[in-house]
């Protein structure tokens, strides 16, 4: 793609790589093709109850203990709110409209807690807070708000010095999720479409590194909050990404096999060195699956998907938890534009986000 071309609108194929969708995006067996990644707004109802839907983030837990997607459809439980469905899960919070549109969210600390960490929690003026000790005496300290929103989340370390790794405090807290999506214009590409979603199956250390470590492709106009930056395909455009194409799921699996772990080595070298220069980045691991199945189905599973490559860069490879963030976009960004089961779509993607929270263009 010659220098100054716009980018895909979300969701949409990339010229001459069909199906290649700027944003990052489960399969159910035995379920029907359904219409392939729902686009458009979010509903009013969606977004008067995402404070709801968040607050009941967790409710039902025990991640643990579900092995199969059968065991989850089988704990799920679901009530009416106004015009929306709350659908709570092991682990997870799925928010659908009449239309078929769903949000998902998790709580802030189970990935920690899924890692064998134990934690200690107190709750004060209506914020949560959260410390996580490592053996070595380090504390990893989460807020969430009453809601279940992430307000801060910093790294404190013997010396009690604190490194800030997000910090949503200094704008007003949204309280609907449509105040959380940003809209924005598509940015030119300045650079060929292959290393703006670079395949990590064809490219080295070298360019994964650079891939993640550059800078946002077009000016961030301001910082952002992180629930901001999940369900803004346009912000998340701005960021260069990793197709994570190592991994591949099996239908209706968010497991990942041990051989197919070892391939997430050159992804963990590449964030151990930018890790090293600048401790405070953050970056996104965003799931995803092909379009069979039901939404719901495929947006629990791809933030599972998430989740699992999220917990085993941290749990083989040391990548710090804190610096990851995770989020599943089921069936909504397909690489490849087929309604049938899919490998390639059934992939994660990784971006770095910190310019994005940080409002800084570099």
């Amino acid at each position: 793609m010659p220098p100054g071309t716009q980018p895909p609108a979300p969701g949409s194929a990339m010229p001459g790589r069909p199906g290649i969708a700027p944003p990052a995006p489960g399969t159910a067996p035995g379920q029907p093709p359904q219409r392939e990644g729902r686009r458009g707004g979010i509903s009013p109802g969606v977004a008067g109850a995402i404070g709801l839907g968040a607050g009941v983030i967790g409710g039902i837990m025990a991640t643990q203990g579900a092995e199969r997607f059968d065991d989850i459809r089988q704990r799920r439980e679901e009530r009416r709110e106004g015009d929306v469905t709350i659908i709570r899960e092991p682990g997870r919070t799925i928010i659908r409209d009449d239309d078929g549109r769903a949000i998902i969210r998790r709580d802030e600390d189970q990935r920690f807690r899924d890692l064998g960490w134990q934690g200690r929690a107190e709750r004060r003026d209506g914020e949560t807070r959260t410390v996580f000790e490592r053996p070595d005496g380090t504390r990893i300290v989460t807020v969430t708000d009453d809601q279940g929103r992430l307000i801060r989340r910093s790294r404190i370390g013997r010396d009690d010095r604190e490194i800030v790794i997000i910090d949503n405090t200094l704008r007003d807290r949204p309280g609907r999720f449509a105040d959380d999506v940003v809209v924005l214009p598509p940015p030119p590409l300045p650079i060929p479409r292959e290393r703006y979603i670079v395949d990590a199956d064809r490219a080295d250390e070298n360019l994964i590194y650079e891939t993640i470590m550059a800078p946002p492709i077009a000016a961030i106009p301001r910082r952002y909050t992180l629930d901001e930056v999940r369900y803004s395909p346009d912000l998340r455009a701005r960021m260069r990404s990793v197709d994570i194409d190592t991994i591949n799921f099996e239908t209706g699996s968010w497991q990942v096999t041990p051989d197919q772990a070892q391939r997430l080595a050159v992804i963990a070298d590449s964030l151990r060195r930018v890790l090293q220069g600048s401790p405070n980045e953050v970056f996104l691991v965003e799931g995803h699956t092909d379009a069979v199945g039901s939404d719901v189905d495929n947006l629990s599973l791809s933030d599972r998907r998430a989740q699992s490559v999220a917990e085993i860069l941290t749990r083989d490879f040391q990548i710090p938890p804190e610096n990851l963030t995770t989020q599943g976009y089921g069936e909504q960004y397909p690489k490849v534009q087929t309604q049938g089961p899919s490998r390639e779509n059934r992939r994660v993607t990784l971006r770095r986000i910190t310019p994005l929270l940080t409002g800084e263009n570099r």
